[in-house]
């Protein structure tokens, strides 16, 4: 597997709608096992496509839980509740971290690397990581929703 370079604000694919991916093949494995692995090289709770250059509808998501690695090919929200307040930052965005409300409970729709339909719920963190990572898919960067930016040192008290 490969670690592939970080795209970093400002760059115009980062504000793109990716496409649908259409083909389930040994070339879109090779690009989840290389998000995955660029993700966790650069200490990442969740990777999109656009932030390695590719203008693609493919995420990854991994917070170290029971969950595993969630890979999220053309995601959709079905549904969402609640809300939370919490700390969000961003690979493309080095050293820049931000309050971010967001729902506290989210039911996506998604396709697996092999193209079969799944159904997944997360809470907490972990919905916050997901939609973090659809929202790349559609252009929208977490700082057009931070409601305050944050110091280093407020995220390590």
């Amino acid at each position: 597997m490969a670690i592939r370079k970080i795209i970093i604000y400002p760059n115009e694919i980062l504000e793109k709608e990716c496409k649908e991916v259409t083909k389930f093949d040994r070339k879109l494995g090779i690009i989840l096992d290389d998000m995955y692995d660029t993700m966790i090289k650069y200490d990442g709770v969740g990777l999109a496509a656009p932030q390695i250059g590719l203008d693609l509808q493919i995420a990854v998501v991994d917070i170290e839980d029971e969950s595993g690695t969630i890979e999220m090919i053309n995601p959709k929200i079905l549904e969402t509740s609640g809300s939370q307040t919490g700390p969000e930052g961003c690979l493309s965005f080095p050293d820049v971290f931000g309050e971010v409300t967001r729902p506290f409970y989210v039911k996506i729709e998604a396709l697996n690397r092999r193209g079969k339909r799944f159904t997944f719920e997360a809470e907490d963190f972990l919905a916050r990581a997901i939609q973090h990572e659809i929202d790349h898919l559609h252009g929208i960067l977490f700082t057009s929703k931070v409601s305050r930016y944050l110091e280093v040192e407020e995220l390590e008290g």
